[in-house]
């Protein structure tokens, strides 16, 4: 069976006007939206191209049949209703292509059927029969011209034997040849554009897939962007706001009583505040920077918080700001600081920086140690609080919950590990180990 279901509807141009015309290649969506049509003629278009050559042909034989009865001694009648039905073959060419042909190989020797030899030579090489099956019919089609060519032109008086056979030659390649190549032509081109539109259809698909990958890719970057400066603001916050809540709080205590240490405390939280509120320009001053970029914002806010942020040559800085608070720290360092990335010595120093804010929200009076190891390829952090001291009036800092998390996704983000919960004293543990990514 030829499937011209294959064949794309966009074929218009080439040099096979006429037999491009009877495979009924074009179409309009006006055609394709209307019912199909019956039988095996995927387009009603088809149906009328195929039936008009079929009747061509019929008439054609019909007329042959004629001289074809006289010869053969049978009625004129009888002669032309065979060719008729010969030529009204045609109509079947779509369906079954080497019948037709098979046809008309048989009717050769009564010399009608030339549209009907000619189309269907045409129609099977374009068709998807495979190739041995289109080269054999090929060769007998023209071998039977051939001797049919032969035997009529020998018998004319006064032509010699080699006109005779170059005549046969000649008119038998003529109509066998050509069909059969610009049949192989036509097929070949429509293969090609079909591989042409299922290879434009899997682009088409591929950049749709990557179209939504990259769609997912900037959510993704938008959320992180979001989980990072959050995290990042309440780093910044929480600690600072924090101590100068529990500095506030001890100048309401000593106010009336020890005024020089409620000066002091006073200077303190106006210096809580400036840091703050200097941390907090820094890092919008980064957003404002990067936003008209908006190319990977997580990397370049990252990157850029990475370099202006803290490092761990701060900590003990931090640490004393935790006892000018009131917080009996302890501070413990192994080992040599071979330096590490900024991130590394970023996050450490955060980890650090939010386990004493919570020591201040939810053990206040308690002794806190914090120790830091550096160790070969990689940091350790640990702080530690003892239990709280029950006579200790707390500040009543509110909490989020979002301590502990922020640190546990800073930790993990850079291959690290993170340990967080009470100790059997009844004080709080958290642990953290950063690899350490050197300069």
């Amino acid at each position: 069976m030829c499937d011209y279901r294959r064949f794309p509807g966009k074929f218009r141009r080439g040099v096979v006007g006429v037999l491009r015309t009877l495979d009924g290649m074009t179409s309009t969506g006006e055609e394709q939206g209307r019912a199909g049509p019956p039988l095996w003629w995927e387009r009603r278009r088809d149906v009328v191209v195929d039936v008009g050559i079929g009747a061509v042909s019929a008439l054609e034989c019909a007329w042959e049949g004629v001289g074809f009865a006289r010869e053969a001694g049978v009625p004129v009648l009888l002669g032309v209703v065979f060719g008729f039905v010969v030529g009204a073959t045609l109509v079947l060419r779509r369906r079954w292509p080497v019948a037709v042909v098979l046809v008309a190989i048989a009717v050769t020797p009564a010399v009608m059927g030339f549209l009907l030899g000619v189309v269907g030579l045409y129609t099977l090489a374009a068709c998807e029969v495979p190739r041995r099956v289109t080269a054999t019919l090929t060769a007998l089609s023209l071998a039977a011209t051939l001797v049919v060519m032969y035997l009529r032109t020998d018998d004319e008086t006064g032509v010699t034997p080699t006109l005779v056979i170059s005549l046969s030659v000649f008119v038998a390649v003529a109509l066998t040849v050509p069909p059969v190549l610009l049949g192989m032509y036509i097929g070949a081109r429509r293969r090609l554009m079909e591989s042409l539109h299922e290879r434009a259809d899997s682009l088409e698909r591929e950049l749709s897939l990557l179209a939504e990958r990259a769609e997912e890719r900037a959510e993704w970057a938008r959320t992180e962007e979001r989980t990072r400066i959050a995290r990042e603001m309440h780093d910044v916050v929480a600690h600072r706001v924090s101590l100068m809540v529990v500095h506030a709080a001890a100048l309401q205590a000593v106010a009336a009583k020890d005024p020089v240490k409620a000066a002091r405390n006073a200077a303190l939280v106006g210096d809580m505040g400036r840091q703050a509120l200097t941390e907090l320009r820094e890092m919008l001053g980064v957003l404002r920077a990067e936003a008209p970029k908006r190319v990977e914002p997580v990397a370049s806010v990252a990157v850029a918080v990475s370099e202006e942020g803290p490092s761990l040559a701060e900590l003990e800085a931090l640490v004393g700001q935790s006892r000018a608070a009131g917080m009996a720290v302890e501070l413990t360092v192994r080992g040599e600081w071979p330096g590490c990335a900024p991130e590394v010595e970023q996050t450490a120093y955060r980890v650090v920086q939010e386990a004493l804010t919570n020591c201040h929200k939810h053990a206040p009076g308690a002794r806190v140690a914090v120790r830091l190891a550096h160790r070969e390829g990689e940091v350790a952090m640990q702080v530690e609080n003892g239990p709280c001291d029950g006579e200790a009036g707390g500040a009543g800092l509110p909490s989020g919950g979002n301590g502990l998390l922020g640190m546990r996704e800073r930790v993990l983000g850079l291959g690290g590990v993170f340990v967080a919960g009470p100790t059997d004293a009844g004080g709080f543990r958290v642990s953290a180990v950063l690899p350490c990514v050197r300069l």
